[in-house]
């Protein structure tokens, strides 16, 4: 069986409309994930040439291959598979060097990424409790800032394992920057709905102070202050054709 089928099927049998059926069921996904090559979707040539890349970023991320400063080309969201029983959605994101996925969540929502090919950094924050309430001094309510600690601050290269985002842990507010040509293969469970209040927000570190105060035994110097904002216009992604098979219900 392809293996991009026997993930669909892992994936059927795993994931219900709240989210995987049990921890066991989860792990079945990120095996089958793990398998995955980019000559099982249709991007062996793209992997190949994020291999032999020679090109240069600035520090502004704005530096292309040809060395001119440009805006990056949109991001590609390649489209695998959507159940129809909103139980989960699977898709590549192909990222051009210097792109950024900026910083966001996925709430009430599990997801698993494999990065196919390239190299890129990654920035990821859970939030934290405060022991006293923040106080709403200015703005509205969805303008507040709410404290929330770094999970994760690295570069991760391919080939390389699955990751797994939990609901309310493992970094489910993170962000992505493209350093080479890269492919980030994802699956979601349930996917965004707004009629079920899983809307993809994104957010900014905080200019303004807080009178929260943080619950004993987090570091202070681990948590932003995070406050929600619109994505920048730069800021750009594109469905694209999928050359590989298509799976369907």
């Amino acid at each position: 069986m392809p293996r991009v089928k026997r993930l669909y099927e892992v994936c059927k049998a795993s994931f219900s409309n709240s989210g995987p059926i049990s921890v066991e069921a989860l792990e079945n996904v990120r095996s089958c994930l793990d398998d995955i090559k980019p000559s099982d979707v249709g991007l062996e040539k793209e992997a190949q040439i994020a291999r032999g890349w020679k090109g240069a970023t600035n520090s502004n991320g704005r530096r292309g291959h040809s060395g001119s400063n440009q805006c990056p080309p949109p991001i590609k969201y390649l489209h695998v598979h959507e159940c129809e029983s909103f139980s989960n959605e699977i898709g590549i994101f192909c990222m051009p060097p210097s792109s950024v996925i900026p910083l966001h969540n996925h709430p009430g929502m599990t997801v698993l990424s494999k990065l196919l090919y390239g190299t890129m950094l990654i920035k990821s924050f859970d939030w934290v409790g405060t022991e006293e309430p923040i106080d709403p001094s200015e703005g509205l309510c969805h303008l507040f800032s709410r404290p929330a600690k770094l999970v994760r601050d690295n570069q991760m290269t391919a080939p390389c394992g699955t990751t797994i985002l939990y609901p309310t842990s493992g970094g489910n507010i993170h962000s992505f920057k493209a350093i080479t040509p890269c492919a980030l293969f994802d699956i979601l469970s349930p996917p965004y709905s707004s009629n079920d209040g899983r809307d993809c927000t994104y957010f900014k570190k905080s200019r303004k102070s807080s009178s929260g105060v943080l619950p004993s035994g987090i570091d202070a110097s681990e948590v932003a202050w995070l406050e929600e904002c619109q994505p920048p216009e730069s800021f750009v992604v594109q469905r694209g054709p999928y050359k590989g098979q298509i799976v369907k219900n």
